[in-house]
């Protein structure tokens, strides 16, 4: 290992630790820092979906890319991710499918249809009763349906742990509790010099990579427009038992809900729904309305959630960019890197931020996707 191939990674969401892990598999000597435990601000508090297709929007085609890029590469990297980490990650390939409740929404669904088709995406346009025997616990009310085969599920709690146990296995380290206040600058050299921890204390590496998501705003040190705009955008999340038999198999998207079914310690799983979308800052509080909308579209789309005992509640902070697309690789200051701004799409881009990240911060060229992004920018 030469003097340069050392590390510190500013965050242990997906992206940092992604990268990190992908670093120690290259002989990197790699510290990440985590202001808490891996992944507790955004990563671990996603719904896990994998969804380009369903998630596609209009003018957003270079996002649609990145996303399907890197859906590509997930078979592997979570094969990989497995057998390095011993973590089953609950990786599912049934389809999402889009659903609408009433004409406006079924107006909707068909006008994206035909964005579907101009983009040649594998998607299918069903009846209420097509998308019912897809699911059969669909409101009779469900006038009309999208589905996508081609989107795929991950559980994200147990990706980070996955990720946590691969990175330390190959010899990272990481540092949990742990909160870095300053990346630290060699201002004669024009390049990075290390961080200064919050207790004070000062570590030096020739590489320093921020990904630190919503709260890279507040690290000091560093110039003004040296690191892109980043806010966080409130999410609120609820965990129901899924049941058994289960309410249903496939994710489904409503018009004012998202429900995602994965494993769980309960009979039958759990139902993750989800996710509002609120400009609020860091405010980590549930509100009444916001777990009413949640529970009204779920409803509304699933009537059998009714007698659904919740599990679990929650509050997570999307790290969204000004041009709502990613941050990825070297900054203008020598050794700094960022992998920021994921917005709702840090699960779905894992594996590309973890490939062509690490590769830039070694010297060598992203992924394509990746190449075209950064010609963007």
């Amino acid at each position: 290992m030469s003097d340069n191939q050392h590390a510190i990674v500013i965050g242990g969401g997906v992206a940092g630790l992604g990268a990190a892990w992908r670093l120690v598999q290259e002989g990197w000597e790699v510290d990440v820092f985590d202001r808490h435990t891996p992944g507790f601000g955004a990563s671990t508090r996603a719904a896990g979906m994998l969804a380009p297709a369903a998630e596609a929007h209009f003018e957003e085609e270079l996002q649609l890319g990145l996303g399907q890029a890197s859906l590509s590469l997930y078979p592997d990297f979570v094969r990989e991710l497995q057998e390095e980490s011993g973590v089953d990650v609950d990786y599912r390939s049934r389809g999402t499918l889009v659903v609408g409740i009433d004409r406006d929404d079924a107006e909707a669904l068909a006008h994206m249809h035909r964005y579907h088709r101009k983009l040649e995406l594998p998607v299918e346009q069903l009846t209420g009763d097509q998308a019912r025997q897809i699911e059969p616990g669909l409101s009779p009310t469900i006038t009309m349906g999208l589905f996508c085969p081609s989107d795929h599920q991950v559980h994200p709690q147990r990706l980070m742990e996955a990720l946590a146990g691969a990175f330390q296995a190959r010899g990272g380290r990481l540092h949990t509790h742990t909160g870095v206040r300053a990346v630290r600058l060699d201002d004669a050299a024009g390049r990075v010099r290390g961080i200064t921890l919050d207790d004070g204390r000062e570590l030096d590496a020739p590489n320093v990579l921020v990904a630190n998501g919503a709260w890279a705003r507040k690290l000091e040190g560093l110039p003004r427009g040296i690191l892109p705009h980043i806010r966080a955008v409130r999410g609120q999340v609820l965990v129901l038992g899924l049941g058994d038999p289960p309410l249903c198999q496939h994710v489904i998207r409503a018009p004012d809900a998202y429900l995602v079914p994965r494993a769980g310690d309960e009979a039958g799983g759990q139902l993750v729904v989800g996710a509002t979308s609120e400009e609020r800052g860091f405010d980590a509080r549930l509100t009444a309305g916001g777990v009413f909308e949640l529970l009204r579209g779920a409803w509304e789309t699933l009537p059998g959630i009714y007698d659904a005992p919740i599990l679990d509640q929650w509050v997570g902070f999307r790290p969204v960019s000004l041009a709502n697309l990613p941050a990825l690789g070297p900054t203008s200051i020598e050794g700094l890197f960022t992998s920021l701004g994921h917005g709702r799409n840090g699960i779905l881009l894992a594996p590309l931020s973890a490939q062509s990240v690490s590769a830039m911060m070694r010297g060598e060229d992203p992924h394509p996707a990746v190449r075209q992004l950064l010609r963007r920018g």
